[in-house]
């Protein structure tokens, strides 16, 4: 399985960008892949040909009225496990004795 975590943005629509980050996050949902939308990116989680299709899913949503687009991605595989999104943050919290904030 793989974690990618990635944020996708165009340049040149001014300062407020979450009508854009909204039409890509609508994409992830749409999915089907497990996900978790945050403050700075979105983590996806699924097989490496589901995630990059969704990235070049929200690339080419954006490309339609974009004419710079940013997309900054990190990727994590380990094979053999699933539910990474949720287990290494339990894994912290295990750790730490404590729930972390969400």
């Amino acid at each position: 399985m793989v974690l990618l975590e990635f944020s996708i943005y165009p340049l040149d629509k001014g300062e407020s960008l979450s009508a854009y980050v909204a039409r890509c996050v609508e994409i992830v949902h749409t999915s089907g892949l497990k996900y978790q939308c945050h403050a700075m990116g979105t983590i996806i989680e699924g097989e490496y040909d589901q995630v990059m299709d969704v990235v070049r899913k929200c690339f080419e949503a954006l490309q339609k009225d974009c004419n710079r687009i940013e997309c900054i991605m990190k990727l994590d595989y380990r094979k053999g496990y699933q539910d990474r999104i949720s287990g290494k943050v339990r894994s912290i919290e295990e750790k730490l004795g404590h729930p972390v904030q969400k």
